[in-house]
């Protein structure tokens, strides 16, 4: 590709041409996790697997462009991931328990979880992170107004609901901390006056 007149492609294009590869190769990664996390188990032939089937979704069925304008920080990304696998044993633990209890018959619920970062990456991350953990199902993704629609399961009244909602908004602001941009992540860390409300 060149410019005007045979001219040497401009920064711009070159930026652009190196924005898409960068944001192709977070997608195929984000597709290879989660093929090894629904196989259970992260090994040399699932990661080869998830591979070719990541290559062939994002090659057969191109998504829009998803532009990344965040910023990787490696200790927020390991902190995420620490917390994933606890809440992944817990919930697990949690819906076995449920599984073996004679005669109960837990209760699920449907609610609507706005995101306050409506970007189509966070809402493709938060879904995925949701969705892994047991218990908890995405059914509908509203992308305009940025709002997940979550099938809980096991709930018992408003407080459920409400722990369900404020989890789901947890696991956004753990995403965004992860990899957002400097303007995502004052959306979803609380204020000054919230924090000494917190304290």
């Amino acid at each position: 590709m060149t410019g005007p007149r045979g001219a040497p492609p401009t920064d711009a294009a070159r930026g652009g041409r190196l924005g898409r590869w960068r944001d192709q190769t977070l997608a195929l990664g984000w597709l290879v996790l989660v093929w090894n996390l629904l196989w259970g188990e992260i090994n040399l032939a699932n990661v080869i697997a998830g591979l070719l089937v990541g290559g062939a979704v994002l090659l057969f069925f191109p998504l829009p462009a998803v532009t990344f304008g965040g910023r990787l920080r490696p200790g927020a990304l390991l902190a995420f991931a620490g917390r994933f696998v606890v809440e992944l044993v817990t919930a697990s633990l949690h819906i076995a328990r449920i599984a073996v209890q004679p005669g109960y018959r837990p209760r699920g619920a449907i609610i609507a979880v706005p995101l306050r970062v409506r970007t189509d990456l966070n809402l493709a991350l938060t879904a995925e992170a949701v969705s892994l953990v047991p218990g908890t199902l995405i059914l509908k993704v509203d992308r305009e107004p940025g709002v997940l629609y979550l099938h809980v399961l096991d709930t018992h009244g408003p407080a459920d609901l409400a722990l369900a909602r404020d989890r789901t908004l947890e696991v956004e602001r753990r995403i965004i901390r992860a990899v957002g941009s400097a303007d995502e992540l004052r959306r979803v860390e609380p204020g000054p006056a919230e924090k000494g409300i917190a304290q």
